[in-house]
């Protein structure tokens, strides 16, 4: 059973409310780099920065992460011993920058500890700010959003389905009991 917990107004006004909360922390948008991470946080960082350029009418670069290999929840194959960052569509420097790294939903904070590896990876940024669509909770690590569109408690035998009309053909939030 699905119980949608936001849909696509709710959203739309989320991703608007943390655009403007990422240019008020930052002063403005100079210096700033976004990067999403795949698959559904690509989608919300285009959107995020898209609006980043009606208000301030400048161009944000926005990346896209792949943090597979850097997952420490999953098992690789022996051969990728040395994992490199999988990234496409990202042709900027991250050094020195200010970094916006966006994911749908922030849970056992695994992804996000992965992520910031892979941008190390690619060099040093100035910082590192963390947008999320949906914070459920239930952390396994110190790790916390700076920007966060709805907190939404849930239990471990829930699971939080984020979808985006690029992919999903829908925007929309819902929680699944399983």
């Amino acid at each position: 059973m699905a119980k949608v917990v936001v849909d696509a107004m709710a959203m739309q006004r989320a991703l608007t409310r943390i655009t403007y909360e990422i240019i008020e922390h930052n002063k403005g948008i100079d210096g700033l780099v976004i990067l999403g991470i795949k698959t559904r946080g690509v989608y919300l960082a285009q959107r995020i920065a898209s609006r980043l350029k009606q208000l301030e009418n400048a161009t944000v670069p926005v990346g896209e992460l792949d943090v597979t290999q850097y997952r420490d929840d999953i098992e690789h194959d022996a051969q990728d011993v040395d994992p490199t960052v999988t990234v496409s569509k990202i042709d900027f420097p991250v050094t020195d920058k200010k970094v916006i790294l966006v994911d749908d939903v922030l849970y056992t904070g695994r992804t996000i500890r992965a992520a910031m590896s892979a941008i190390m990876d690619l060099g040093r940024p100035k910082q590192i700010n963390l947008a999320v669509l949906v914070d459920r909770g239930h952390r396994e690590l110190p790790i916390r959003a700076d920007f966060v569109g709805k907190n939404i408690p849930s239990s471990q035998q829930e699971r939080i389905k984020v979808s985006v009309s690029e992919i999903d053909g829908q925007d929309s939030v819902e929680i699944i009991e399983r």
